[in-house]
């Protein structure tokens, strides 16, 4: 048996709703169906707006982008994030001129240590970039808490947690903008493409400007009378509002994701139901640390080990049964090159434990009774060598 950390998502049905749309359209380009998949992915959040784009780091990078527009954050301004993250929540941050705030990590929910996140907050704070880190729901209500009235964005990242709960709200919905990924990897699939929420109107519009350079165009028809108005010596077919960026997504993708859109709640609870599984599995053994399971919309299958050494040899004895396997998103990711100036051992022993011990194994719709089954047997064959070696060795 080979476990990959995917697998062939676009099924039949997929790739014949593709075909007939393409024989029966003429506009491949952000149009129609782009709007139809916004719509219907809204309807699914339960939130006002949505903006699709051609990524999950895409999304995060325009969210930033219009909200320093939007509100005028200027160079000393401070976006707090997490220490473990993908490297495309912190690029954005950077390349839009503001400084990163990095904090540790808990080891409950994967997301900030909570104290630490407080006492993190300055006079230049402007943001907060939440990171619901594989699925598991970062403690929103809190972090709203911590925040109270002072005038501090709070950003939700979703790409790897969508359908995620906090009691019946899904995570997405507890700041003015969250984003969605649909990575071949994540839980549906445009192929490539991502998603902007909010409910706030002003975000919806600048958003839809700078999506598509600038273009007044862009914006919903209501509001075409007026801006043609004000801006009367200009041709309102290339008038353009603000600076902007190419990052539409074509009408291809989006009829991918509205086939993808209607399977979504079943995925998630194969998903679930494959991750409660495999919680059983692993509570038998004290080498093992268990997360926070409520809420979850599970995107794998996490292992963190107290002992790294152990974790090593877990990781190597799974490879060699076939199972694929990915260190724990960035790990610590300012042990990476590009942030390697943000590191002190001393205020990241959380993120650093996580690099050292943890990795995780994937999880979807195609791990099925039999692949848990094989990765019950390959557990307890590890486990039960290692406690008979220990034995022989007191």
């Amino acid at each position: 048996m080979f476990w990959k950390l995917q697998e062939d998502v676009l099924n039949r049905r997929d790739l014949d709703l593709l075909i007939a749309f393409i024989k029966s359209t003429s506009r491949f380009t952000q149009f129609k169906t782009v709007s139809r998949f916004e719509k219907k992915f809204s309807q699914w959040q339960k939130c006002k707006n949505c903006v699709y784009v051609n990524s999950g780091s895409s999304a995060n990078f325009l969210l930033i982008n219009a909200l320093k527009e939007l509100n005028k954050w200027t160079a000393d301004d401070e976006i707090i994030v997490p220490a473990v993250t993908w490297p495309t929540n912190i690029g954005p941050v950077i390349q839009n001129g503001l400084k990163p705030v990095f904090v540790d990590v808990n080891l409950k929910d994967l997301s900030f240590d909570y104290k630490r996140l407080g006492k993190s907050i300055t006079k230049n704070t402007r943001a907060i970039f939440v990171t619901h880190l594989i699925g598991i729901p970062a403690n929103m209500l809190l972090i709203n808490k911590i925040v109270g009235n002072r005038s501090i964005a709070i950003l939700e990242d979703c790409c790897e947690s969508q359908g995620a709960t906090i009691g019946s709200q899904k995570v997405g919905s507890f700041g003015i903008g969250s984003t969605f990924s649909f990575y071949w990897g994540h839980h549906m699939t445009t192929v490539e493409g991502g998603m902007i929420c909010t409910d706030d109107e002003e975000l919806y519009k600048i958003l839809l400007l700078k999506r598509s350079h600038g273009l007044a165009r862009e914006l919903p028809l209501k509001y075409h009378r007026e801006i043609r108005k004000r801006n009367k010596n200009i041709d309102f077919r290339f008038l353009f509002l603000t600076d902007g960026f190419n990052m539409r997504n074509t009408e291809l993708h989006a009829e991918i994701g509205l086939s993808q859109l209607e399977r979504i709640d079943n995925y998630i609870g194969i998903r679930n139901s494959n991750y409660a599984d495999f919680m059983e599995m692993c509570r038998k053994y004290d080498e093992l640390i268990l997360l926070k399971s409520k809420g979850v919309s599970s995107f794998s299958l996490p292992f963190f080990f107290k002992d790294q050494i152990k974790k090593r040899k877990f990781q190597k004895f799974i490879t060699k049964h076939g199972i694929e396997s990915r260190p724990l998103i960035s790990g610590n990711l300012l042990l990476q090159p590009f942030l390697k100036t943000y590191y002190d051992p001393e205020n990241f022993k959380n993120a650093d434990f996580l690099h050292n011990n943890a990795f995780y194994i994937g999880n979807n719709q195609f791990v099925n009774m039999e692949k848990l089954r094989f990765l019950k047997k390959i557990m307890e064959d590890f486990f039960k060598k290692r406690i008979i070696y220990a034995k022989r060795n007191h």
